[in-house]
């Protein structure tokens, strides 16, 4: 029995699945020491390699100052390294060898809930929602001026 309301506002729908996605994967990457949104960053500066912190705040849609506070206690357990560049305002992020190390050991957590998800919504479904997810990124931070 589905006892969720419809609602009304795309926002609130889309809201709504991400907190019950991210509780799901919270879940599962408990055992592990990461949270979700840490193993996120993990994954994108992995395949990113070393980018500005700005470039992987937008990437991430992610505003500044989540960035920074998850950043600090990522490069405190060393999983993140950082350089300043020419510019003191710059400041350059890669995966270190232990964040490549802890990645790699989450990955089979991860890839459980992934392929749960898959299995359940289907091939079809899931393709579809991955490019629906892209498009609402791009709208949402596409300037609308």
């Amino acid at each position: 029995m589905n006892l969720l309301p419809n609602l009304p506002c795309m926002c609130s729908s889309v809201r709504r699945a991400s907190r019950a996605l991210t509780q799901l994967y919270e879940q599962a990457l408990r055992p592990t020491g990461l949270r979700a949104t840490q193993f996120t960053i993990l994954q994108v500066l992995s395949r990113a390699g070393e980018v500005l912190q700005g470039q992987l705040g937008e990437m991430l849609a992610m505003d500044s100052t989540t960035l920074t506070r998850t950043l600090e206690i990522m490069i405190k357990r060393e999983w993140v390294a950082e350089r300043r560049g020419e510019d003191r305002r710059q400041r350059w992020l890669r995966l270190s060898k232990a964040g490549k190390s802890k990645l790699h050991r989450t990955l089979p957590a991860w890839e459980k809930v992934q392929s749960q998800l898959q299995r359940e919504l289907g091939e079809t479904t899931w393709k579809h929602l991955f490019r629906v997810a892209d498009q609402l990124t791009v709208l949402a931070t596409t300037d609308h001026k």
